[in-house]
């Protein structure tokens, strides 16, 4: 695993973790890295100090604390895709349109997912519609 410091077009930062620095670079290419803040797909890698350990002083206990943690949310992650799968309607990429119909038909509670482009949520946005982004990990991840 490796963490990376990543920045947006915005310049917002934040990090996030990959198997490799293969992985990122396959993700990046595929365009699903996203800013946790504004969703803007332009994502590099920001400079970043390595961790040199100290042989001596390195602690095996803190590390696999945090690698319990990271299979924890990875766990967490699936436990949501898996929840919404099952009680929300999958709608495609029709999710702005659908989304518009259970807004302004009040008597319609359905619970949808699907995905969007940025135009979109931006529209939807200042429609005033609320939207929420969740990580959406491979089931085979």
């Amino acid at each position: 695993m490796i963490k990376y410091n990543l920045t947006c077009k915005n310049n917002h930062s934040f990090e996030s973790w990959f198997s490799d620095s293969k992985e990122f670079e396959r993700l990046k290419r595929k365009n699903l890295i996203e800013c946790i803040f504004c969703h803007s797909k332009k994502v590099d890698k920001s400079i970043m100090a390595p961790g040199v350990l100290n042989t001596k002083t390195h602690n095996i206990k803190k590390y696999s604390n945090e690698l319990n943690e990271l299979k924890k949310f990875k766990k967490d992650l699936q436990n949501i895709r898996k929840f919404v799968e099952n009680n929300f309607e999958y709608v495609e990429k029709n999710f702005a349109k659908k989304v518009r119909e259970v807004y302004y038909d009040k008597k319609s509670k359905k619970n949808i997912y699907g995905s969007t482009t940025e135009s979109e949520r931006e529209e939807l946005k200042e429609e005033g519609i609320d939207l929420l982004s969740i990580p959406w990990i491979e089931k085979d991840n």
